[in-house]
Protein backbone atom coordinates (compact mmCIF):
# COMPACT_ATOMS: atom_id res chain seq x y z
CA UNK A 1 0.00 0.00 0.00
CA UNK A 2 1.32 3.42 -0.86
CA UNK A 3 2.16 5.52 1.88
CA UNK A 4 1.24 9.04 1.64
CA UNK A 5 3.17 12.26 2.45
CA UNK A 6 2.42 16.11 1.36
CA UNK A 7 4.61 19.35 2.98
CA UNK A 8 3.46 23.06 2.65
CA UNK A 9 6.23 25.84 1.80
CA UNK A 10 6.15 29.04 3.30
CA UNK A 11 8.29 32.11 2.99
CA UNK A 12 8.51 34.43 6.14
CA UNK A 13 8.31 37.37 2.86
CA UNK A 14 8.74 38.18 -0.57
CA UNK A 15 11.85 37.60 -2.62
CA UNK A 16 13.05 35.13 -0.22
CA UNK A 17 13.35 32.48 -2.66
CA UNK A 18 10.54 29.86 -1.84
CA UNK A 19 10.03 28.76 -5.38
CA UNK A 20 13.54 28.57 -5.55
CA UNK A 21 13.57 26.11 -2.78
CA UNK A 22 10.94 24.02 -4.04
CA UNK A 23 12.90 23.63 -6.96
CA UNK A 24 15.63 21.94 -4.92
CA UNK A 25 13.22 20.21 -2.99
CA UNK A 26 11.03 18.36 -5.90
CA UNK A 27 14.48 17.75 -7.28
CA UNK A 28 15.52 16.09 -4.07
CA UNK A 29 12.60 14.26 -3.06
CA UNK A 30 12.34 12.93 -6.90
CA UNK A 31 15.31 10.83 -6.77
CA UNK A 32 14.00 9.41 -3.43
CA UNK A 33 10.34 8.88 -4.53
CA UNK A 34 8.78 7.22 -7.49
CA UNK A 35 6.27 9.63 -7.79
CA UNK A 36 5.40 13.22 -6.33
CA UNK A 37 3.64 16.13 -6.88
CA UNK A 38 3.22 19.66 -6.65
CA UNK A 39 0.69 22.19 -5.77
CA UNK A 40 -0.01 26.05 -5.73
CA UNK A 41 -2.84 26.00 -3.99
CA UNK A 42 -3.65 29.99 -4.24
CA UNK A 43 -2.18 31.67 -7.09
CA UNK A 44 -1.56 35.08 -8.75
CA UNK A 45 0.59 35.16 -11.55
CA UNK A 46 -1.08 32.75 -14.08
CA UNK A 47 -0.64 31.70 -17.58
CA UNK A 48 -2.97 30.69 -19.87
CA UNK A 49 -1.96 27.32 -21.02
CA UNK A 50 -2.77 25.33 -24.65
CA UNK A 51 -5.88 24.00 -23.78
CA UNK A 52 -7.50 27.29 -22.88
CA UNK A 53 -6.87 26.71 -18.63
CA UNK A 54 -5.65 29.83 -16.51
CA UNK A 55 -2.38 27.98 -14.00
CA UNK A 56 -0.29 29.40 -11.90
CA UNK A 57 3.18 30.20 -13.88
CA UNK A 58 5.10 28.23 -11.48
CA UNK A 59 2.74 25.57 -11.62
CA UNK A 60 3.85 25.62 -15.93
CA UNK A 61 7.10 25.88 -14.73
CA UNK A 62 7.22 22.66 -12.29
CA UNK A 63 5.51 20.74 -14.50
CA UNK A 64 7.55 21.23 -17.66
CA UNK A 65 10.70 21.18 -15.90
CA UNK A 66 10.18 17.78 -13.92
CA UNK A 67 8.04 16.30 -16.42
CA UNK A 68 5.16 15.77 -13.60
CA UNK A 69 2.12 13.97 -14.75
CA UNK A 70 -0.69 15.47 -12.76
CA UNK A 71 -3.37 17.95 -14.55
CA UNK A 72 -2.16 21.18 -14.48
CA UNK A 73 -5.49 22.88 -13.41
CA UNK A 74 -5.56 19.60 -10.00
CA UNK A 75 -2.21 21.38 -9.82
CA UNK A 76 -3.39 25.21 -9.75
CA UNK A 77 -6.76 25.43 -8.42
CA UNK A 78 -7.46 29.00 -7.10
CA UNK A 79 -6.29 31.87 -8.41
CA UNK A 80 -7.03 35.56 -7.34
CA UNK A 81 -7.15 37.71 -10.27
CA UNK A 82 -7.48 41.29 -10.26
CA UNK A 83 -10.76 41.89 -8.64
CA UNK A 84 -10.88 38.76 -6.72
CA UNK A 85 -10.33 40.45 -3.21
CA UNK A 86 -13.54 42.98 -3.87
CA UNK A 87 -15.49 40.38 -5.32
CA UNK A 88 -14.81 38.38 -2.02
CA UNK A 89 -15.52 41.17 0.35
CA UNK A 90 -18.60 42.23 -1.82
CA UNK A 91 -19.99 38.30 -0.99
CA UNK A 92 -19.90 37.25 -4.92
CA UNK A 93 -17.26 34.56 -3.85
CA UNK A 94 -18.15 31.31 -1.91
CA UNK A 95 -15.23 30.64 0.56
CA UNK A 96 -16.69 26.57 1.04
CA UNK A 97 -16.73 25.97 -2.76
CA UNK A 98 -12.92 27.34 -2.84
CA UNK A 99 -11.93 25.21 0.34
CA UNK A 100 -13.93 22.27 -1.75
CA UNK A 101 -11.42 22.84 -5.03
CA UNK A 102 -8.62 22.71 -3.28
CA UNK A 103 -9.64 19.60 -1.20
CA UNK A 104 -10.13 18.09 -4.70
CA UNK A 105 -7.51 19.22 -6.01
CA UNK A 106 -5.05 18.13 -3.17
CA UNK A 107 -6.75 14.66 -2.81
CA UNK A 108 -6.06 13.64 -6.58
CA UNK A 109 -2.32 14.83 -5.70
CA UNK A 110 -2.17 13.10 -2.36
CA UNK A 111 -3.71 9.70 -3.69
CA UNK A 112 -1.14 9.11 -6.52
CA UNK A 113 1.85 10.36 -5.44
CA UNK A 114 3.96 9.68 -2.62
CA UNK A 115 4.92 13.12 -1.58
CA UNK A 116 3.19 16.36 -3.13
CA UNK A 117 5.08 19.38 -2.06
CA UNK A 118 2.24 22.38 -1.42
CA UNK A 119 3.60 25.77 -2.58
CA UNK A 120 1.87 28.88 -0.73
CA UNK A 121 2.30 32.13 -1.88
CA UNK A 122 4.70 34.40 -0.09
CA UNK A 123 4.42 35.03 3.69
CA UNK A 124 1.79 32.83 5.74
CA UNK A 125 -0.34 36.11 6.14
CA UNK A 126 -0.68 36.36 1.90
CA UNK A 127 -4.29 36.18 0.97
CA UNK A 128 -5.76 36.32 4.77
CA UNK A 129 -8.03 39.83 3.12
CA UNK A 130 -10.35 36.28 1.60
CA UNK A 131 -9.42 33.83 4.22
CA UNK A 132 -7.10 31.52 2.60
CA UNK A 133 -4.07 32.66 3.79
CA UNK A 134 -0.88 30.30 3.70
CA UNK A 135 -1.59 28.84 7.58
CA UNK A 136 -5.00 28.80 6.99
CA UNK A 137 -4.76 26.34 4.12
CA UNK A 138 -1.95 24.29 5.60
CA UNK A 139 -4.41 23.88 8.64
CA UNK A 140 -7.18 22.93 6.56
CA UNK A 141 -5.14 19.77 4.82
CA UNK A 142 -3.39 19.04 7.75
CA UNK A 143 -0.35 19.29 6.42
CA UNK A 144 2.98 20.79 8.33
CA UNK A 145 4.78 23.85 7.08
CA UNK A 146 8.20 24.45 6.10
CA UNK A 147 9.57 27.82 6.43
CA UNK A 148 12.13 29.83 4.00
CA UNK A 149 13.48 33.04 5.62
CA UNK A 150 16.49 34.95 4.49
CA UNK A 151 19.70 34.01 5.76
CA UNK A 152 20.31 36.07 8.60
CA UNK A 153 20.30 35.81 12.40
CA UNK A 154 18.56 38.06 14.63
CA UNK A 155 15.91 40.10 11.88
CA UNK A 156 15.43 36.65 10.08
CA UNK A 157 14.60 34.76 13.73
CA UNK A 158 12.18 38.20 14.04
CA UNK A 159 10.43 37.01 10.33
CA UNK A 160 10.84 33.70 11.59
CA UNK A 161 8.33 34.02 14.66
CA UNK A 162 6.04 36.20 13.51
CA UNK A 163 5.09 33.64 10.51
CA UNK A 164 5.41 31.01 13.45
CA UNK A 165 2.74 33.01 15.59
CA UNK A 166 0.30 33.15 12.79
CA UNK A 167 0.53 29.15 12.47
CA UNK A 168 0.23 28.60 15.86
CA UNK A 169 -2.92 30.32 16.05
CA UNK A 170 -4.46 29.04 12.61
CA UNK A 171 -3.39 25.47 14.00
CA UNK A 172 -0.84 24.96 11.32
CA UNK A 173 2.38 22.75 12.74
CA UNK A 174 5.96 24.27 11.63
CA UNK A 175 7.47 21.11 11.07
CA UNK A 176 11.22 22.97 9.73
CA UNK A 177 13.20 26.13 9.30
CA UNK A 178 15.41 26.63 5.89
CA UNK A 179 17.44 29.65 5.33
CA UNK A 180 18.56 30.66 1.95
CA UNK A 181 20.74 32.79 0.46
CA UNK A 182 23.29 32.76 3.55
CA UNK A 183 26.63 34.69 2.95
CA UNK A 184 29.11 31.83 2.84
CA UNK A 185 31.30 33.46 5.31
CA UNK A 186 28.58 33.65 8.04
CA UNK A 187 26.90 30.36 6.86
CA UNK A 188 28.58 28.17 10.22
CA UNK A 189 27.91 31.06 12.54
CA UNK A 190 24.22 31.10 11.27
CA UNK A 191 23.75 27.48 11.01
CA UNK A 192 25.08 27.04 15.05
CA UNK A 193 23.23 29.98 16.35
CA UNK A 194 19.50 29.62 14.60
CA UNK A 195 19.93 25.87 15.63
CA UNK A 196 19.94 27.20 19.21
CA UNK A 197 17.40 30.01 18.99
CA UNK A 198 15.28 27.30 17.12
CA UNK A 199 15.17 24.60 20.42
CA UNK A 200 12.46 26.72 21.83
CA UNK A 201 10.42 25.64 19.44
CA UNK A 202 11.56 22.25 18.98
CA UNK A 203 11.60 22.67 14.91
CA UNK A 204 14.86 21.73 12.91
CA UNK A 205 16.66 23.63 10.88
CA UNK A 206 16.66 21.66 7.47
CA UNK A 207 19.05 23.85 4.84
CA UNK A 208 21.43 26.62 5.08
CA UNK A 209 21.38 27.65 1.08
CA UNK A 210 24.66 30.01 0.32
CA UNK A 211 23.96 32.81 -1.83
CA UNK A 212 24.39 32.05 -4.92
CA UNK A 213 24.94 35.58 -7.68
CA UNK A 214 23.81 33.58 -11.00
CA UNK A 215 20.30 32.87 -9.60
CA UNK A 216 19.68 36.95 -8.61
CA UNK A 217 21.19 37.51 -12.60
CA UNK A 218 18.90 39.02 -14.92
CA UNK A 219 18.52 37.77 -18.83
CA UNK A 220 17.41 39.89 -21.77
CA UNK A 221 14.09 38.29 -21.50
CA UNK A 222 13.86 39.61 -17.71
CA UNK A 223 14.86 43.46 -19.05
CA UNK A 224 12.56 42.98 -21.98
CA UNK A 225 9.62 42.65 -19.08
CA UNK A 226 11.44 45.31 -16.80
CA UNK A 227 11.62 47.73 -19.86
CA UNK A 228 8.52 46.99 -21.52
CA UNK A 229 9.74 46.02 -24.62
CA UNK A 230 11.40 43.76 -27.28
CA UNK A 231 14.86 43.01 -28.52
CA UNK A 232 15.91 44.47 -31.98
CA UNK A 233 18.34 42.27 -32.28
CA UNK A 234 20.04 38.93 -30.66
CA UNK A 235 16.97 37.32 -30.45
CA UNK A 236 18.24 33.85 -30.15
CA UNK A 237 20.45 34.83 -27.25
CA UNK A 238 17.57 36.33 -24.95
CA UNK A 239 18.02 34.03 -22.11
CA UNK A 240 22.03 35.20 -21.82
CA UNK A 241 22.67 36.32 -18.30
CA UNK A 242 25.82 38.93 -17.78
CA UNK A 243 28.44 38.80 -15.21
CA UNK A 244 29.56 42.72 -15.94
CA UNK A 245 26.93 45.33 -15.80
CA UNK A 246 28.49 48.67 -17.22
CA UNK A 247 26.85 52.16 -17.40
CA UNK A 248 29.05 53.96 -20.11
CA UNK A 249 29.38 57.23 -20.09
CA UNK A 250 32.83 57.83 -20.58
CA UNK A 251 34.89 58.43 -23.48
CA UNK A 252 35.83 56.03 -26.59
CA UNK A 253 39.37 55.77 -24.90
CA UNK A 254 38.61 54.62 -21.77
CA UNK A 255 35.68 52.08 -22.59
CA UNK A 256 38.07 50.16 -24.90
CA UNK A 257 39.97 49.57 -21.75
CA UNK A 258 37.13 48.49 -20.22
CA UNK A 259 35.17 45.83 -22.97
CA UNK A 260 35.20 42.82 -21.29
CA UNK A 261 33.83 38.79 -21.96
CA UNK A 262 30.06 38.89 -21.03
CA UNK A 263 29.33 41.99 -20.06
CA UNK A 264 25.96 44.61 -20.04
CA UNK A 265 26.27 47.65 -21.78
CA UNK A 266 24.02 50.44 -20.83
CA UNK A 267 24.69 53.58 -22.90
CA UNK A 268 22.68 56.46 -25.28
CA UNK A 269 21.63 55.16 -28.18
CA UNK A 270 23.19 57.94 -30.03
CA UNK A 271 26.79 56.82 -28.38
CA UNK A 272 27.46 55.25 -32.13
CA UNK A 273 31.12 55.35 -30.34
CA UNK A 274 30.71 52.86 -27.90
CA UNK A 275 28.38 50.56 -29.81
CA UNK A 276 30.60 50.28 -32.77
CA UNK A 277 33.55 49.59 -30.47
CA UNK A 278 31.66 46.92 -28.81
CA UNK A 279 31.16 45.80 -32.40
CA UNK A 280 34.93 45.87 -33.51
CA UNK A 281 35.72 44.16 -30.20
CA UNK A 282 33.24 40.96 -31.38
CA UNK A 283 34.91 40.78 -35.48
CA UNK A 284 38.20 40.81 -34.14
CA UNK A 285 37.64 37.85 -31.22
CA UNK A 286 35.60 36.22 -34.24
CA UNK A 287 38.49 36.79 -36.99
CA UNK A 288 40.82 34.87 -34.76
CA UNK A 289 38.66 32.33 -33.49
CA UNK A 290 35.10 32.42 -35.06
CA UNK A 291 34.42 29.68 -31.99
CA UNK A 292 34.62 32.64 -29.69
CA UNK A 293 31.97 34.90 -28.67
CA UNK A 294 32.79 38.39 -26.03
CA UNK A 295 28.46 37.33 -25.10
CA UNK A 296 28.09 41.08 -24.89
CA UNK A 297 24.79 42.57 -24.51
CA UNK A 298 23.16 46.47 -24.79
CA UNK A 299 20.63 48.10 -23.53
CA UNK A 300 20.29 51.69 -25.21
CA UNK A 301 18.77 54.59 -24.06
CA UNK A 302 18.26 58.27 -24.79
CA UNK A 303 14.86 60.42 -26.28
CA UNK A 304 16.19 59.24 -30.00
CA UNK A 305 16.28 55.57 -31.23
CA UNK A 306 19.15 53.82 -32.11
CA UNK A 307 19.61 53.72 -36.37
CA UNK A 308 18.07 51.24 -38.57
CA UNK A 309 21.98 51.32 -39.65
CA UNK A 310 23.06 50.27 -36.02
CA UNK A 311 20.49 47.81 -35.53
CA UNK A 312 21.59 45.58 -38.77
CA UNK A 313 24.84 45.66 -37.48
CA UNK A 314 24.20 44.39 -34.48
CA UNK A 315 21.88 41.80 -35.77
CA UNK A 316 24.62 40.55 -38.06
CA UNK A 317 26.89 40.20 -34.85
CA UNK A 318 23.93 38.30 -32.83
CA UNK A 319 24.31 40.74 -29.82
CA UNK A 320 21.06 41.17 -28.19
CA UNK A 321 20.01 44.81 -27.87
CA UNK A 322 16.69 46.51 -26.60
CA UNK A 323 16.24 50.05 -26.32
CA UNK A 324 14.19 52.00 -23.46
CA UNK A 325 13.20 55.65 -24.06
CA UNK A 326 14.88 57.10 -20.48
CA UNK A 327 18.07 58.13 -19.31
CA UNK A 328 21.22 56.10 -18.73
CA UNK A 329 21.00 56.80 -14.69
CA UNK A 330 17.15 56.17 -14.82
CA UNK A 331 17.48 52.22 -16.42
CA UNK A 332 20.45 51.98 -14.12
CA UNK A 333 18.37 52.31 -11.37
CA UNK A 334 15.53 50.12 -12.57
CA UNK A 335 18.42 47.06 -13.04
CA UNK A 336 19.66 47.68 -9.39
CA UNK A 337 16.27 46.80 -7.71
CA UNK A 338 15.16 44.33 -10.10
CA UNK A 339 14.46 41.44 -8.27
CA UNK A 340 14.66 38.33 -10.46
CA UNK A 341 11.74 35.37 -10.96
CA UNK A 342 13.00 31.93 -12.33
CA UNK A 343 11.23 31.78 -15.51
CA UNK A 344 10.45 27.99 -17.06
CA UNK A 345 12.26 29.28 -19.95
CA UNK A 346 15.71 29.90 -18.12
CA UNK A 347 16.83 26.40 -18.19
CA UNK A 348 20.07 27.13 -17.12
CA UNK A 349 18.49 28.70 -13.82
CA UNK A 350 16.29 26.09 -12.71
CA UNK A 351 18.88 23.64 -13.16
CA UNK A 352 21.67 25.61 -10.73
CA UNK A 353 18.74 26.47 -8.33
CA UNK A 354 17.70 22.24 -8.18
CA UNK A 355 21.57 21.23 -7.51
CA UNK A 356 22.69 24.08 -5.17
CA UNK A 357 19.23 23.86 -2.74
CA UNK A 358 19.36 19.66 -3.13
CA UNK A 359 23.04 19.42 -2.06
CA UNK A 360 22.19 22.12 1.16
CA UNK A 361 18.90 20.43 2.26
CA UNK A 362 18.96 17.74 4.98
CA UNK A 363 16.18 15.11 2.91
CA UNK A 364 16.69 12.38 5.96
CA UNK A 365 15.66 14.96 8.69
CA UNK A 366 12.59 16.44 6.30
CA UNK A 367 11.51 12.66 5.57
CA UNK A 368 11.77 11.54 9.03
CA UNK A 369 9.82 14.25 10.08
CA UNK A 370 6.81 13.81 7.62
CA UNK A 371 6.89 9.95 8.64
CA UNK A 372 4.80 7.55 6.60
CA UNK A 373 1.91 9.97 6.57
CA UNK A 374 -1.82 9.19 6.91
CA UNK A 375 -2.63 5.37 5.95
CA UNK A 376 -6.36 6.47 4.95
CA UNK A 377 -5.71 9.82 2.64
CA UNK A 378 -9.00 10.86 3.35
CA UNK A 379 -7.53 11.32 6.95
CA UNK A 380 -6.35 14.81 5.37
CA UNK A 381 -9.76 16.03 4.68
CA UNK A 382 -11.42 15.15 8.45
Amino acid sequence: MMNHRAIFIASTGQHVGKTTTCLGLVGGLSKRFPTIGFMKPVGQEHVETATGAHVDKDVILFKDYFHLSSDEEAMSPVLLPRGFTRDYLDNKVNLASLHEKIHQSFQRLYENNEITIIEGTGHCGVGSIVELNNAQVAAMLQIPIILVASGGLGSTFDDLTLNHTLCKVQGAKVAGIILNRVLPEKREMIEEYMKKALKRWNVPLLGCIPYDAFLSNPSMKDFESLFNTTLLSGEEHQMRHFRHTRLVATSLENYQNLISHNQLVITPANREDIILATLSKYWDIKIENPKDDIEAGMILTGSTPPKHSIVEQLKKAHIPMLYAPMASYAAMKMLTTYTVKIRKEDVAKIKEAVDLVERHIDFDTLISILGNGPKDPQRAFA
